[in-house]
């Protein structure tokens, strides 16, 4: 135990040099072997013997990820490791592949300053390595290369040194190429990794080696001797020469930057409010006196302790017992404990200042996201994520007894993970829990009930649609339940360049009137002067623009009429989904003098059901959402595979063929995904590996549009056939 206590004092005297801290975070494509490398690291400071690094899979403390060989959570700790006589304290965050968890992934690259991007060397940038790097640059944080499993090259693709080298200039081209493409416009060059300065690494996690450049240059070893070593199998003696965490603590290092460089460029992008204030100063500097900031990235609930949330110190010095406020929450606290991640455990430190990635014990009613400042403050932008849950369960407990506890653990895992989304039907009093796909809900289920032993029963899944407009509609009036007040209204969809511009720059609600702001934020989404001088509220990425001209009272009724636009955009007239890309135009309105015949009980309703004559005569669709899948499969399973997706109404867009395995990235409607692990697994004998990621709602096929409408009115308890555009005008 002595070597882990010594850690933690070590660590915690380097917590203020902030010119030797680095906070980094593993990410990569799933099973590239992120998991694997941190071990060792983990194991070159000793808190893990040598011999189970790699095998043990210590960041993988959650008993489903060791059952299931994947990373779940984001897994946080801090080594120490000492090059060219100085200590450095490095703050490691290991983030899950799997692209059901990808919130994970975002949240995290929100604590570090830089990546290791982890790539396969036989199967190269898969699409969520793509998605990883995509996600680090948005939030400036700069990119490392390892090329890992190089012993596979020779293994079992057989490749000679020429044709091994070949296959690594492909890869880092690849990097590369994504670098220049994502990265802020100011380091698109100077982020690009290298072999010649030692920004990659080479090596295997598994069998503990890896070489770079510079540790070539030291341990006198090249890439013939590496090629012998794996030819003649003596990997063992390579780790002892070139050991892995060597080659990537020196890249690390050496490339990625401290927090007082990184928080210079960091903060200004994940941060809107005045540089100049003191709060601002004192982030860009990393000022450990000035004012304390922080944003939670994570939380986790302990059982015995409570909320635990995890984050980065920006500035300022976070200690027991201080005063913080809550900005979201607008709360005022005090910090009971303050601690430091050593992988599962937590260690309790009297201080941590900034420029560190820190938890807090304790705190009620904390979600990750939240700021926490000394004084109050403007809080940090929101994670920049286009995904959203797809896929819903219901879920309800087996016995009436466990219903309270029911409900807690599902406010606690909906804390933990945003990215999954709790709402109670209350006509059923059904809980429905949305996910980004079935594993990403098979795991929220094994949690409710393995991990706080209540039993419960899942419905199968049901698909999220959304309901949207494919031409402009006519104006139509519309008149109140009393008929004193007619609106004349008509919708357009939204042009694919504006409604992506729109979803990024995540604006929603009641826009102030004339802010020059907000006029052009929506200039800049392509909306046009007019219309942006104009828009009076964004809801789930539609629009409102009042077009009326010199209406009497008008502003008296704007609330609701907004209000009623909401309502109208959460519940279409299709199948009471949400609508998306609409732009709603309010273009007269004849309304009674006397303020009591205009309410809210006449407004909304002639808001809402207005809207709706107009979506209905506007060619109105239900769009469905989709997934692109990447499937790994050993040659000769790829005709069951390929039967298997052609019966799915999938797209195949490629199928590469490394040695005896077939790599197939297809596109495929989530609805056809439920059930597909057990099929896959059915088909293939259980030896395909498949990821699938988020793409975004497409229009469902013409032929299915009425089947589908039918089953989601049913399902809701409406009547099967859709309402005509005259009905909602009467």
């Amino acid at each position: 135990m002595g070597r882990k206590e010594d850690m933690v004092k070590l660590a915690s005297t380097l917590m203020g040099n902030r010119e030797n801290i680095r906070n980094i975070g593993i990410v990569a494509h799933i099973d590239h072997g992120k998991t694997t490398m941190t071990d060792n690291l983990i194991a070159a400071v000793g808190l893990i013997s040598k011999e189970l690094a790699g095998k043990q899979l210590f960041m993988d403390f959650y008993e489903l990820e060791q059952e299931r060989g994947i990373t779940i959570n984001a897994a946080n700790i801090s080594l120490v490791h000492e090059y060219k006589g100085k200590k450095h304290l490095i703050n490691v965050i290991d983030t899950p592949g799997h692209v059901d968890f990808g919130g994970d992934v975002i949240r995290a690259m929100r604590a570090v300053d830089g990546v290791v991007v982890v790539v396969d060397a036989v199967e190269g940038t898969m699409p969520q390595t793509e998605t990883v790097i995509r996600q680090a640059l948005r939030e400036n944080a700069k990119p490392v290369l390892f090329i890992n499993k190089v012993d596979r090259l020779i293994n079992e693709l057989q490749l000679d040194e020429k044709q091994m080298q070949e296959r690594f200039v492909k890869t880092i081209a690849k990097v590369n190429t994504l670098i220049k493409k994502n990265a802020p416009k100011e380091f698109k060059d100077k982020w690009t990794v290298k072999v010649e300065d030692g920004s990659v690494a080479f090596g295997s996690a598994y069998y503990n080696w890896a070489v770079s450049v510079p540790q070539m240059q030291r341990t006198k070893i090249n890439f013939s001797n590496v090629y012998t070593h794996l030819k003649e199998d003596t990997q063992k003696e390579l780790a002892e020469k070139s050991p892995l965490y060597e080659a990537i603590l020196e890249m690390v290092i050496s490339h990625l930057p401290n927090p007082l460089v990184a928080q210079k460029y960091r903060v200004p992008n994940i941060w809107k409010g005045d540089p100049e204030s003191g709060v601002g100063k004192a982030m860009i500097a990393c000022d450990e006196n000035g004012e304390f900031a922080m944003m939670v990235t994570d939380v986790s609930v302990d059982p015995h302790a409570g909320d635990i949330a995890t984050g980065r110190v920006y500035s300022g010095t976070m200690k027991q017992g201080m005063k913080v406020k809550l900005v979201a929450g607008k709360k005022e606290i005090a910090i009971q404990q303050v601690g430091v991640f050593m992988g599962p455990e937590r260690i309790t430190v009297d201080a941590v200042p900034a420029g560190n990635i820190a938890c807090i014990v304790g705190l009620k009613e904390v979600f990750a996201g939240e700021t926490i400042g000394s004084e109050e403050m403007q809080p940090f932008e929101s994670f920049k994520s286009s995904v959203e849950p797809v896929m819903t369960v219901s879920v309800e407990a087996k016995q009436t007894k466990d219903l309270p506890k029911l409900i807690d653990v599902i406010r606690q895992i909906t804390k933990e993970d945003p990215n999954i989304v709790a709402t109670l039907n209350q006509e059923t009093g059904e809980h429905l829990i949305s996910g980004m796909g079935e594993l990403h809900l098979e795991i929220a289920q094994h949690r409710i009930e393995k991990d706080h032993k209540i039993p419960i029963v899942v419905s199968t899944p049901i698909v999220v649609y959304r309901e949207t407009i494919t031409k402009e509609s006519p104006t139509l009036e519309g008149k109140s339940p009393n008929k004193h007040n007619k609106f004349k209204m008509s919708v357009k969809p939204m042009p694919k360049e504006m409604f992506d511009k729109l979803a990024e720059k995540k604006i929603e609600g009641k826009i102030k009137p004339k802010n020059p702001a907000s006029i052009a934020e929506f200039e800049e989404c392509g909306f046009g002067r007019d219309i942006s001088r104009k828009i009076w509220a964004v809801h789930n990425n539609n629009i409102l623009v009042d077009s009326t001209r010199g209406v009497v009272a008008l502003h008296e009724i704007r609330e609701l009429v907004i209000q009623g636009f909401n309502d109208a955009m959460n519940e279409g007239p299709i199948a009471k989904e949400k609508c998306l890309g609409v732009m709603v135009f309010m273009e007269d309105a004849k309304l009674h003098e006397d303020a009591i015949h205009r309410g809210p009980a006449q407004i909304m309703p002639l808001t809402t059901r207005t809207i709706y004559a107009c979506i209905l005569s506007a060619d109105a669709i239900l769009k469905e959402p989709k997934q692109t899948l990447t499937i790994n499969v050993p040659q000769d399973y790829m005709g069951a595979v390929t039967k298997e997706l052609g019966s799915k109404r999938t797209q195949i867009s490629e199928m590469n063929t490394e040695a005896d395995t077939t790599i197939i990235i297809a596109k495929a409607p989530v609805k056809e995904l439920i059930g597909f692990s057990a099929d896959m697994r059915g088909a293939t004998q259980g030896r395909a590996i498949w990821t699938a990621e988020y793409a975004g709602y497409e229009p469902l096929p013409r032929e299915l549009q009425k089947q589908v409408t039918k089953e989601v009115r049913e399902r809701k308890g409406l009547s099967p056939e859709v309402k005509s555009a005259q009905f909602f005008l009467e």
